[in-house]
């Protein structure tokens, strides 16, 4: 079963950020808590942990694209 990827809501007045960089690539190996993105709001850029361990199966959102949060931006089998 696959485990989305989502934008997290980091504050009440940010709605949206700007994905920066993936720190893994698709079909590597991950660990739960390990960062897996970074996306920059308008205050800073920010590590997104992984919400499980296993394969980085799918990049859904490209780098330097500006996703709204909660978003899903990947999965993880």
């Amino acid at each position: 079963m696959a485990t989305n990827i989502y934008v997290p809501q980091w504050g009440m007045g940010v709605t949206e950020g700007r994905l920066v960089k993936w720190l893994k690539a698709e079909g590597e190996s991950i660990n739960e808590g390990e960062p897996i993105v970074e996306i920059e709001t308008a205050k800073a850029v920010q590590e997104v942990e992984s919400p499980a361990s296993g394969t980085l199966t799918k990049i859904l959102v490209k780098e330097d694209t500006v996703v709204p949060v909660r978003e899903v931006i990947g999965e993880i089998e």
